[in-house]
């Protein structure tokens, strides 16, 4: 497969091999970073809003002594490609990003892989864990709620916390004006808000991650919109169908709950029988103010039989 030559100048995942791997059947190829021992159980990590695969770079390397490592890009986002929004809304359907990490596994030469995934990633791999389960083995869910419970939740004034869900459910021209005219303001604001640690997140990587955003602002709102639409439509047909996660899956998130008026363990484990939740006092970037915690949970979920 392709391995990219890289600028000394782009932040990138001390050594890790970089590579343009064919995603699913539309022709994407996702920008994918891979390390770790080669002989490993292979692990997936997938990033979240508004970050790219870098905001897995020392997890990854925890990891990386014992597994090996796969860490894309996300159809749409960083240096993945970041084709046009079909009008149904599956070109970032869940489902079809979840494909593409199917996809990228099996061309690294794995037909089974543990997953975990923060944030937008995280929606990915629960999706990944509904239609792949034979190919994913553990999952990992880093602070967030399935997309379907997600909008449920959300309810009154405390929603305000996510006005950009809001805001990038739109219809196609709006959200996306709205956002090119000020993309550091905006994308930069979720950066300061959301974490409890400034210096976890370097200005070299912050550079990386607003460039990566102001070059993606269709895209990034292609996926959000796909989650008020299409991606709640899987997910209520599986919640109707009876459908949950088979494999062993472990939560890490803030107590959102206290603030809007759910229970997430109760909601993850509606999902995940095999279910092990935590709630965590570090801010949204937990892989990065709080790697080490991170790389812990994920191997003790790893170290569950599946």
């Amino acid at each position: 497969m392709p391995q990219q030559n890289r600028s000394q100048h782009t932040p990138a995942i001390p050594g890790f091999a970089y590579h343009r791997i064919p995603a699913a059947h539309d022709g994407t190829t996702l920008n994918v970073a891979v390390g770790g021992t080669g002989t490993g159980s292979p692990v997936v990590l997938l990033h979240g809003f508004p970050q790219t695969h870098l905001m897995w770079r020392h997890v990854a390397a925890d990891l990386a002594a014992h597994h090996t490592v796969i860490c894309p890009d996300l159809r749409g986002y960083g240096a993945s490609d970041k084709p046009a929004e079909a009008a149904d809304g599956a070109t970032y359907a869940k489902r079809t990003m979840a494909a593409d990490i199917v996809a990228v596994a099996r061309a690294l030469g794995h037909d089974r892989f543990a997953l975990a995934g923060h944030d937008r990633g995280a929606l990915v791999a629960f999706r990944a864990g509904l239609d792949h389960p034979d190919a994913v083995t553990h999952l990992a869910a880093l602070d967030v709620l399935p997309t379907l419970d997600m909008w449920e939740a959300m309810h009154g004034t405390t929603a305000a916390v996510g006005f950009h869900l809001y805001l990038m459910a739109q219809p196609p021209g709006l959200p996306e004006r709205m956002i090119a005219a000020a993309p550091d303001d905006f994308f930069g604001h979720f950066l300061d808000l959301w974490g409890t640690d400034p210096a976890a997140i370097p200005a070299a990587v912050r550079a990386a991650y607003l460039d990566a955003c102001r070059a993606a602002v269709p895209s990034i709102v292609a996926d959000y919109r796909a989650s008020a639409g299409i991606d709640v439509a899987h997910d209520r047909a599986d919640r109707e169908a009876g459908h949950r996660l088979r494999m062993p899956v472990a939560v890490l998130q803030q107590d959102w709950g206290a603030a809007l008026g759910f229970d997430a363990e109760a909601l993850w484990r509606a999902w995940a029988p095999d279910l092990h939740h935590e709630t965590v006092a570090y801010g949204h970037f937990m892989a990065e103010e709080a790697p080490a915690d991170v790389a812990k949970a994920l191997r003790a979920l790893l170290d569950r039989p599946s």
